[in-house]
């Protein structure tokens, strides 16, 4: 009779599970934003985030409402069905289906096949991840960008001052004042809003305490010597960026355009790809990220096995 694989361990994911994490999510060929070490650290606080190593698998477990358990996995191919029955029979032994969150429509496709009507595949579209080419972006050529280009030539001939410096330490404090007006006046005009940005912001301190820990890239603009703008990430892939976290000064016209634009300019050459992440189900924000015509969007899933 086969044998199920032990059911895996898990640890809190810390920053001294940087290099085994990496090892596995850096290879595995997932532009997944879940996978960018910068936002898993991130944003640990709020799914009390834990990770189970393997020999070329990272596991990592998101506790929901601090009580139900779902779990997306970085390999280079699907796991096992061992790997998957173990979990499987953690998830019963708390009394819950099992639960794999950010499954990519290959894999979902390969689930479908292996365990038929034993699992539920939902796609959601609301955490698809827009992928663009790092070339497009900086360079914005073509129709389909003709609106974002000339976004940034009104900047351009309106501030032809302009700077762009590296994002480092000594500018948090320029950071944190900027994001604070851009937090107050999103809450103004969206109320409803207030928890996912407050939660924004908790990320954002939690990233710039670790900040000479995590390999993180980032860019500001000035004007005049004042900064209105910055952003932020890190590598989920070796030609993958993933952009974590973009804000500027909503009052000038072209600050986030020329934002954008200028860390694709400035980013390390092996990046071929820029993953500017989800869109949240948010109108005005599918709107935007749509408009710069993505290349591909990377399509999630939730899989839901029957209860054993």
């Amino acid at each position: 009779m086969p044998q199920t694989s032990p059911i895996p361990t898990f640890h809190p994911l810390t920053m001294d599970l940087k290099p085994s994490v990496l090892a596995v999510t850096l290879n595995a060929g997932l532009r997944n934003c879940n996978f960018n070490f910068t936002n898993l650290i991130g944003w640990q606080f709020l799914f009390d985030t834990e990770v189970c190593l393997m020999p070329g698998i990272a596991i990592f477990r998101y506790m929901f409402d601090h009580r139900n358990p779902a779990y997306f996995i970085s390999s280079s191919s699907l796991p096992s069905a061992g790997v998957i029955d173990a979990l499987r029979d953690r998830s019963a032994d708390l009394g819950q289906p099992l639960m794999l969150i950010a499954v990519e429509d290959h894999w979902a496709a390969q689930l479908k096949e292996q365990y038929g009507d034993a699992v539920t595949v939902e796609p959601l579209r609301n955490s698809y991840d827009y992928i663009y080419l790092r070339d497009e972006l900086e360079q914005m050529k073509g129709k389909n960008l003709k609106a974002k280009r000339n976004h940034i030539n009104k900047f351009l001939s309106e501030h032809p001052g302009f700077e762009y410096r590296d994002l480092t330490p000594a500018q948090f404090d320029e950071c944190r004042q900027l994001e604070r007006l851009w937090r107050e006046e999103v809450h103004h005009d969206n109320p409803w809003y207030g928890n996912t940005i407050e939660s924004e912001h908790r990320m954002i301190e939690t990233v710039f305490r670790n900040w000479n820990s995590l390999d993180v890239y980032g860019g500001t603009i000035y004007i005049e010597g004042k900064m209105i703008a910055f952003s932020f990430g890190s590598a989920v892939t070796s030609d993958t960026f993933d952009t974590c976290v973009e804000k500027a000064d909503r009052s000038i016209d072209g600050a986030f355009n020329i934002i954008n634009q200028q860390m694709a300019a400035h980013l390390p050459r092996q990046f071929r790809y820029i993953n500017r992440e989800e869109d949240m189900g948010l109108e005005g924000l599918r709107k935007s990220k749509s408009s710069y015509h993505p290349d591909s969007l990377l399509t999630y899933n939730i899989i839901t096995f029957a209860a054993l």
